[in-house]
C-alpha cells in the first residue's frame, strides 16, 4: 500500500498504556529517540501492539511544527532534534526537510515561519509533533 504521508519512521513499541477508549503507545525509533502515539484501543488490538512490536510512526507533514530549540512548558510530547537539509518555498507555504537520527522528516509550514525562524540548510531545529497526530502501522 502506498501512502501520501511523507513521514514514516520505523521503530519498536516499548509500552502500551490503555485507557477506556484510547491508549498511549511509546515507540523507540530506530534512531534511538522515543515518540508517543495516542491511538484508539481498537487500533491497538487490530494491529496487535505490545512491547516488542515493530511499527512505523506516520505523521502528515502539516502536523510537524518546528522550533529553533527545545520547548519547555508545552503539552507536546514529541520533540525530535534534527538538521534542516533543504527548504523549498512557494507563494504561501514551504516544505522543510529535516534529518533526524534514523530518518528524515518533512514539515509543511508557512513561508513567513521559515523567514522568521531563519531556516535554511544546516539550521538546527526541533520537530514538534502532538501524540494525537502520530499514527502507527505494522512495519
Amino acid at each position: 500500500m502506498s501512502l501520501s504521508i511523507r513521514n514514516q519512521l520505523p521503530g519498536t513499541v516499548t509500552s502500551v498504556t490503555p485507557g477506556e477508549v484510547m491508549a498511549t503507545v511509546k515507540v523507540r525509533l530506530d534512531g534511538g529517540q522515543e515518540i508517543t502515539a495516542a491511538v484508539t484501543l481498537e487500533a491497538v488490538e487490530e494491529l496487535g501492539l505490545s512491547a516488542g512490536s515493530t511499527v512505523r510512526a506516520l505523521v502528515k507533514s502539516t502536523e510537524v511544527s518546528l522550533a529553533t530549540g527545545p520547548v519547555n512548558g508545552v503539552s507536546i510530547r514529541n520533540q525530535l532534534p534534527g538538521t534542516v537539509t533543504g527548504v523549498v518555498t512557494g507563494g504561501a507555504m514551504a516544505r522543510v526537510k529535516i534529518e533526524v537520527a534514523g530518518g528524515e522528516l518533512t514539515s509543511a509550514i508557512t513561508k513567513d515561519a521559515v523567514a522568521e525562524l531563519g531556516l535554511d540548510a544546516g539550521s538546527q531545529v526541533v520537530a514538534l509533533i502532538k501524540s494525537t497526530e502520530v499514527s502507527l502501522s505494522n512495519a
